[in-house]
């Protein structure tokens, strides 16, 4: 199953194929510098996914020799200078994104095929999968433009490399290698970029061919929202009520009986509809007016 690239965005293309969302950052004249219709048009596919049960997994990657350079600076000194906007009104459009991209429920897949940096690198964190082209080059450059990391990144980062790590990156503001990013843990693997989407694919194939969307789209919630937990015994609780309501579905039972009967799984739960009742158990706290 094939659909078209959208037309209708301006900064993205998508193509759905196997019940994998390839989305590509397309203004590749800019090395896809991150803009506010960008950041509009993110938002709307990010709704896509999470509505349409026909897509499974997102893998999102760039046009051309990049991903994301980071904001577009073609305004100058006064790209980050914003007039007309009180202080306690301005939300930062990265935020908006990762904010966004941390409440979906389908998984998504970084596929770094060239430079990503600020904004570019940020909005990757709250993907569950990245993974980059020997060619990539990464950087948290905030403290070189003097700004500080944005899209939520003083949260994210930390949990996915550790603060030591993260400091060093931020502090440094250097732009680094795929393999130092492999290292430090911010990419899961380095592969040639001949062989980036192919092994991109790869994921996103294994989940959307083998595993249950509802038990996908409930485990990610549990992994991002618990990352912030007190005590194991929060996890236990929130298992225990998972385990009981899907060890009652349609899935679960298909999930044993295809496995017992040595066959390919068929789980009929949709994300639309099929997960629990106690979901969503976190509401997200309010921006301050």
């Amino acid at each position: 199953m094939t659909e078209p690239s959208d037309p209708t965005y301006e900064t993205i293309r998508t193509e759905l194929r196997d019940h994998i969302l390839t989305v590509t950052l397309h203004r590749p004249d800019q090395l896809n510098a991150f803009n506010g219709q960008m950041l509009a048009d993110l938002l709307d596919v990010i709704d896509r996914v999470d509505g349409d049960d026909a897509i499974r997994v997102a893998l999102v990657t760039g046009a051309g020799r990049g991903f994301c350079a980071g904001a577009d600076l073609s305004e100058g000194g006064s790209s980050f200078r914003r007039e007309g906007e009180r202080e306690e009104e301005h939300r930062d459009g990265g935020g908006l994104l990762t904010l966004r991209l941390f409440e979906s429920t389908k998984p998504w897949i970084a596929a770094i095929n060239g430079p990503a940096v600020g904004v570019g690198v940020t909005m990757t964190l709250p993907m569950d999968v990245r993974i980059a082209s020997d060619a990539a080059r990464l950087g948290f450059v905030f403290a070189r433009r003097g700004l500080v990391p944005e899209a939520a990144s003083s949260w994210f980062l930390p949990r996915v490399v550790g603060i030591s790590q993260a400091m060093e990156w931020v502090a440094t503001g250097r732009v680094f290698s795929a393999a130092e990013a492999l290292a430090g843990g911010l990419v899961s693997r380095v592969v040639p970029a001949a062989e980036l989407q192919g092994a991109a694919r790869a994921i996103a194939s294994e989940i959307a061919e083998h595993t249950s969307a509802v038990s996908v789209a409930l485990s990610r919630q549990m992994m991002w929202k618990l990352l912030g937990a007190a005590h194991p015994m929060e996890a236990h609780r929130l298992d225990s009520k998972a385990i009981y309501a899907l060890g009652r579905g349609a899935d679960a039972r298909e999930g044993v009986e295809s496995f017992l009967e040595k066959r390919p799984a068929r789980f009929p739960g949709r994300v639309s509809r099929d997960l629990p009742a106690f979901y969503p158990w976190e509401k997200a706290p309010e921006f301050d007016d």
